[in-house]
């Protein structure tokens, strides 16, 4: 079920001052997608979740699920939540702890006064698909993290919703906890072919779960794209800084040849991946760290940039050294491989690929 949304403000009044938590946000979200609203606390993406399951009422725009319109401030219509036809999976699971497994799953379905035949033979599905099964008379939260964020979810789908929304669900699961439920929640959901929407400021979670991701800032969209796009293909610093890290330097564009655009850096002229940008015009030079290779050669290979700088720091991590190199008057921080013979205080030389260059508009 595809979800679209048009001009949508919310506005928040706090000691006298508004705020517009969501500023006129346009969006519009394919059915039977992974969709990813990732950014940090406050820039508007739960209250975004929010306003789509319909427990926020926005203060202007509108909102459609699979053609209907579930509200509208031109059109005065408001759906409520319970008619919407929407699953939701909070942050705290919202177990109930005076409940069983069994009842906490079926609840969605007993307040819709359903026969108690058809609850069992739905919650049993439910419990099968989480595989959950042989735990529907234990207390809910009795079972560990990751079995009742399976709790959750099963509740979220036992009654077949259009759409399953999750307010950021794996973020009080330990890390490796985190890991496996991630795997898991992303084989589910392939299998039910259902337009998922998740909120998270986690962006590995972003790049691991989503087939889509909008990053936001301060109420708005600011970017989005497959994971692939928004990690190597940044338009803008803020996305290519929250995705992950990269090397951020002032660069000043000399011109456009053969594909590529020249920029001048206090590292000299770095080439860099085709950029629209005018000479003269101030940019920003992003480079992940991973996309810097240090080698043995006296010169890059053809169509590198050539660098050369003296290993500041080295630090192992396990499957690499992190290195902050100096530059002439930058420092690059760069990800090298453990069989690569280097020690801190070597002089090294590095080749950059100009596809793995970015420039940003300052």
């Amino acid at each position: 079920m595809d979800i679209r949304i048009e001009g949508l403000c919310k506005y928040f009044t706090s000691d006298g001052k508004t705020v517009a938590a969501l500023d006129h946000v346009d969006l519009s979200i394919p059915a039977n997608t992974f969709f990813t609203l990732l950014g940090p606390s406050g820039c508007g993406k739960t209250t975004l979740l929010r306003c789509i399951v319909g427990l926020e009422t926005p203060d202007e725009g509108e909102i459609s699920i699979g053609g209907e319109v579930v509200w509208s401030s031109r059109k005065g219509i408001f759906v409520p939540p319970e008619k919407r036809g929407l699953g939701m999976v909070f942050q705290t699971y919202a177990i109930w702890p005076h409940m069983s497994v069994f009842d906490n799953i079926a609840y969605p379905l007993q307040v819709r006064k359903m026969d108690a035949a058809l609850i069992r033979e739905k919650v049993a599905k439910a419990l099968r698909f989480v595989q959950l099964e042989g735990v529907e008379r234990r207390s809910a939260t009795k079972l560990s993290g990751g079995q009742q964020q399976r709790v959750a979810l099963a509740r979220a789908l036992v009654a077949e919703p259009r759409v399953i929304l999750f307010d950021e669900p794996l973020s009080n699961l330990d890390a490796k906890l985190r890991e496996e439920t991630r795997r898991e929640l992303r084989r589910f959901l392939d299998e039910l072919d259902i337009t998922a929407i998740y909120v998270t400021h986690d962006r590995v979670e972003a790049l691991a779960l989503s087939d889509t991701i909008a990053v936001m800032r301060a109420g708005r969209i600011v970017e989005m794209g497959t994971p692939q796009d928004i990690y190597f293909n940044a338009r803008h610093r803020y996305v290519a800084d929250f995705i992950g890290r990269a090397n951020q330097i002032e660069a000043t564009v000399l011109r456009h040849e053969d594909g590529i655009t020249l920029a001048e850096t206090g590292m000299g002229t770095i080439a860099c991946q085709r950029r629209e940008l005018p000479a003269g015009s101030r940019a920003t030079l992003c480079i992940r760290p991973e996309f810097i290779h240090i080698t043995s050669r006296a010169a890059a290979p053809e169509g590198k940039t050539a660098l050369e700088g003296r290993i500041e720091a080295l630090e192992f991590v396990g499957e690499v050294y992190e290195a902050e190199i100096a530059v002439a008057g930058e420092r690059l921080l760069a990800r090298i491989d453990p069989d690569v013979a280097v020690r801190q205080g070597d002089t090294v030389r590095m080749a950059i690929d100009p596809a793995h260059c970015l420039l940003l508009s300052a």
